[in-house]
């Protein structure tokens, strides 16, 4: 038995995913991460480094990476990529003059060597604020049709109302699992 068979088995006992929640500055990444945890949403301040939350999800441990977005930040998301099962791309629905740079930014995060593979997870936040764009506005123009290096699915999500992010959880939990878990 090799290494990684090993530590598959390893991954299936404890049924463990590592997400690694990524996004512009002010898409709602922490306030995604603190509304799945049961924490207030009311008072949130920029991620200036970043946040670690393990959450139980029916039969998973989620260890969930919360990664500040600042442009300075940036440079440092790929000290987080080792191991990650699943990326969680979070979008400001509402903000039509960044959708641009989101787009670019998450072209850059799919070329990197250590996330192929990992499943991908797009959140189009912010759906209860008048004006925000829609799933098929979204998805044209991060060009999500032409992903073809990771499983993906874009869900319409309100971080603040909590809107459709336990159903993305799932979703996300169950291509993972397809993935990295054996299956009797």
């Amino acid at each position: 038995m090799g290494l990684s068979s090993i530590l598959r088995k390893q991954k299936e006992k404890e049924r463990e995913i590592r997400v690694l929640i990524l996004g512009l500055d002010n898409a709602g990444k922490t306030t995604v991460l603190k509304k799945i945890n049961g924490e207030d949403v009311n008072i949130i301040s920029p991620t200036l480094g970043f946040n670690i939350k393990t959450l139980h999800l029916n039969t998973w441990k989620l260890n969930m990476w919360d990664v500040g977005g600042q442009v300075s930040l940036r440079s440092f998301w790929r000290n987080y990529f080792e191991q990650t099962d699943a990326l969680v791309w979070v979008v400001d629905s509402g903000d039509a003059d960044r959708l641009n740079d989101c787009a670019k930014e998450l072209n850059s995060l799919l070329g990197e060597e250590r996330l192929l593979g990992c499943t991908l997870l797009v959140l189009a936040n912010k759906q209860d604020l008048p004006g925000a764009y829609n799933l098929s506005q979204i998805s044209k123009l991060l060009n999500l049709d032409d992903i073809k290096s990771h499983n993906w699915r874009i869900f319409e999500c309100s971080a603040v109302t909590g809107s459709n992010l336990l159903e993305a959880l799932e979703w996300m939990c169950t291509d993972v699992s397809s993935r990295i878990f054996m299956h009797d």
